[in-house]
């Protein structure tokens, strides 16, 4: 499901603005995030990497993953914004200034600078992801790309639990960044937005996209399947099936299915 919102929010982006949608990131969550039944994070990469085998849009990032925390969604979004600024701004610098991973390293500098927000070297620093190959397409792009946050309806709601998102983590990702809300059966983002002060001042930034087309697979129920042996094929690629079975993840050992 998860994939499938990349090509519906595009779909609609394309449709009803007048934005150019370039690229779809992913990026996995830290290992510290502490979710019951979440494997390493090498392995969510590499799923994730033969899911996307056949996209030609949509990217892993595994930035996120190699912090030495969990890391806050703002920060996450605003890390890739800077990222991919400096890429955009250094585009047409001459190959001497350039690295061999198609990152110029004056960009390298500007978003190390930007990202860390300091100069002291006694401050732990964020680790980079120069190298990145989702960036190796938008090099040589010289109009501004900018990062929308891609969610379903009920992290939009997730806004409103107590104490679990500072107030000015929303604002940011909000007022700054922007939302692309996939609807679910029975949300009612609207409603939501609504009955909330800051969603409605930044309302103009938050993209509602309906969903027509029903799709109640759950993650839950797919690993719940492979914990008893179920068959998940059609409901995840072969590929990642395979690996699944092969490093006996989601207490699938001495399992057989598809």
């Amino acid at each position: 499901m998860h994939l499938r919102m990349f090509e519906i929010a595009r779909d609609f982006l394309h449709r009803t603005t007048n934005y150019n949608v370039v690229a779809g990131l992913m990026s996995p969550v830290h290992d510290k995030y502490g979710k019951e039944g979440l494997v390493n994070a090498g392995d969510r990469v590499q799923m994730l990497r033969l899911a996307l085998n056949s996209s030609a849009w949509v990217h892993v990032s595994e930035w996120e993953t190699q912090q030495d925390d969990w890391t806050p969604t703002r920060e996450v979004v605003q890390y890739h914004q800077t990222m991919i600024q400096a890429t955009v701004r250094s585009a047409g610098s001459s190959s001497s200034s350039s690295s061999s991973a198609g990152v110029p390293q004056q960009g390298r500098e500007v978003i190390d600078s930007v990202v860390n927000s300091n100069t002291d070297p006694n401050v732990k620093r964020q680790r980079g992801e120069g190298n990145a190959p989702w960036l190796t397409h938008l090099s040589t792009s010289a109009d501004q790309v900018s990062v929308k946050l891609l969610c379903g309806a009920d992290l939009l709601e997730s806004f409103a639990k107590p104490g679990l998102w500072k107030d000015e983590d929303i604002e940011a990702l909000v007022g700054k960044f922007g939302l692309v809300v996939v609807t679910r059966e029975g949300s009612n983002p609207y409603k939501f937005i609504y009955e909330s002060d800051v969603l409605t001042r930044h309302q103009r930034n938050i993209h509602v996209v309906t969903e027509w087309i029903a799709n109640e697979i759950s993650s839950t129920k797919v690993r719940r399947a492979l914990r008893r042996g179920d068959s998940v094929k059609y409901l995840v690629q072969d590929t990642v099936i395979d690996y699944i079975y092969k490093n006996a993840l989601f207490d699938t050992h001495n399992k057989h299915g598809e």
